[in-house]
């Protein structure tokens, strides 16, 4: 009898307890959306390549900024205003002169009017600032080769990929730092691209590359059985394949 009263009066218990504490607070309105920054509305619009709407935004950043003064000479050079681009990107280098990639970018304004040289001494500057970019090695890779400087080339593609296993691969052209891609001598690019995969042990890429180098009409052969690079890659059944792989040149 004595334990079912204590029962009772410990459930007794609880239950008061339990109407003392305060209601929980009820549903919240909903909060409103931050509204997007005028950078961040142009990134949206570089992502969708409406670069015009991507200068307007960037160019209402108010201070302008050594960012945004790259960013909107970025979208100028995927417009081909070359002009505006490069106006911008001194801009940019003015206001921040140690911003390696406004360096670099102004780099691939001299490389696409065909001044390699002055392409070359603006990469190497930008990699003072950034040793380790492994884009602006890739760059000045792609200004020595223009220059037909293999040596040279190699060396810095070798730099790159030892940097980022990924350099060459990567596709996207937004965000601070352009990577140039157009080179003249494809079949021969792809080939030192070879060459370099092979000399880091990445034979997977070493023959993708190879493939698109015949592809693109690539005419000695010998080369892979010579260069020391390809020396491993011989003993694949993949590597004799493309050796005797006869492509309707692209």
């Amino acid at each position: 009898m004595y334990r079912a009263f204590v029962v009772a009066f410990l459930a007794a218990t609880v239950a008061w307890g339990q109407n003392l504490v305060p209601p929980g607070p009820g549903p919240q309105p909903p909060q409103p959306k931050p509204a997007l920054s005028h950078e961040m509305r142009g990134d949206i619009a570089m992502a969708r390549k409406e670069y015009r709407q991507a200068i307007d935004h960037y160019k209402s950043i108010e201070p302008e900024t050594h960012v945004s003064l790259n960013k909107t000479g970025i979208a100028y050079h995927q417009l081909m205003d070359m002009g505006q681009a490069k106006k911008h990107y001194e801009r940019s280098i003015k206001a921040k002169p140690d911003y390696s990639e406004a360096v670099n970018n102004l780099g691939t304004v001299f490389y696409a009017a065909k001044s390699f040289r002055r392409a070359v001494g603006q990469y190497q500057k930008a990699l003072k600032l950034a040793p380790n970019s492994a884009s602006i090695h890739s760059n000045l890779g792609t200004a020595w080769f223009a220059r037909k400087n293999y040596e040279k080339a190699s060396l810095a593609y070798q730099r790159a990929l030892e940097l980022d296993p990924e350099v060459f691969e990567h596709r996207s052209t937004n965000g601070v730092l352009l990577q140039e891609r157009s080179v003249q001598e494809r079949a021969k690019f792809h080939f030192y691209l070879a060459k370099t995969y092979a000399k880091a042990g990445v034979a997977g890429r070493a023959l993708v590359y190879m493939r698109k180098a015949l592809e693109e009409g690539f005419k000695d052969r010998q080369k892979f059985v010579e260069e020391p690079e390809f020396a491993l890659l011989q003993k694949l059944p993949e590597f004799q394949e493309l050796l005797q792989y006869q492509p309707r040149v692209l």
